[in-house]
């Protein structure tokens, strides 16, 4: 083939990627929030009775009106609370484990320690436009119309509506260990699955819970895509989700 051909191949190629590149750097925006976080309150518990006795329900919406005897609101603290994604890639060709955090997170659970198949959950919000990698370069790509498009205000927001609580019974104190499973609507950028997280809590004391949810999803079932960009390939679909917690009585 002609060497002015191929050179004319070479700069389309490079003038297409390159065009790509500031696509995304530009389509991610900043990452600064623009809704503020504010804790949703827990809706009144449901009128019929759960199916099974380690089961109860729950959602966001309005106050609680008729809490159980002894219950107590214990608030998710951001500024002790992480939520995190982690993805596997190709880069350049070279495997990597990507990690991307956020502290901005709220949500609340309704609990009485004596009785805690009565626990009741609030919708859990992240605010998606705050998740962080090491890379910049990658955030504005994650950020952007083909990923998450949370630079977006109509999808800024991840949301978590709890329908039932499962493995949750008995009583706890202080010292104690919970494993119980969470099962909701999980939205991401318009697209809303049934997800179930496995759960763990720590009773620290009368007034503070630590511990960590976790589910995999799959980022196809949400509309999740990859930017067609030189250098990124094999990204999997398979997607761990994971809220390490800490909540104080409010």
């Amino acid at each position: 083939m002609n060497r002015s051909i191929v050179g004319w191949i070479v700069a389309i190629i490079l003038a297409f990627g390159g065009a790509a590149l500031a696509w995304v750097w530009f389509a991610g925006g900043s990452g600064e929030p623009t809704t503020e976080l504010t804790t949703p309150t827990i809706a009144s518990a449901p009128t019929s009775e759960p199916s099974s006795s380690d089961t109860v329900s729950s959602s966001s919406g309005t106050d609680v009106d008729d809490s159980p005897i002894g219950s107590q609101a214990f608030v998710i603290d951001p500024i002790q609370s992480i939520v995190s994604f982690e993805i596997d890639e190709v880069l350049q060709g070279s495997p990597q484990h990507v990690v991307g955090t956020t502290d901005q997170v709220v949500g609340q659970v309704q609990v009485d320690l004596d009785d805690l198949s009565s626990a009741q959950l609030s919708q859990i919000v992240i605010n998606a436009r705050t998740l962080a990698t090491d890379s910049g370069r990658r955030d504005r790509a994650i950020r952007g119309p083909v990923i998450l498009n949370s630079a977006s205000d109509e999808h800024e927001l991840i949301t978590f509506d709890v329908a039932s609580i499962e493995g949750l019974e008995g009583a706890a104190g202080p010292g104690d260990s919970l494993e119980f499973s969470v099962t909701g609507d999980l939205l991401i950028r318009g697209n809303t699955n049934e997800v179930t997280f496995e759960v763990v809590v720590d009773v620290i004391d009368t007034s503070t819970l630590e511990g960590s949810a976790s589910a995999q999803v799959l980022r196809s079932d949400f509309g999740i895509g990859i930017p067609s960009v030189p250098g990124v390939a094999n990204v999997t679909d398979e997607v761990l989700l994971t809220i390490a917690f800490v909540a104080v009585a409010g």
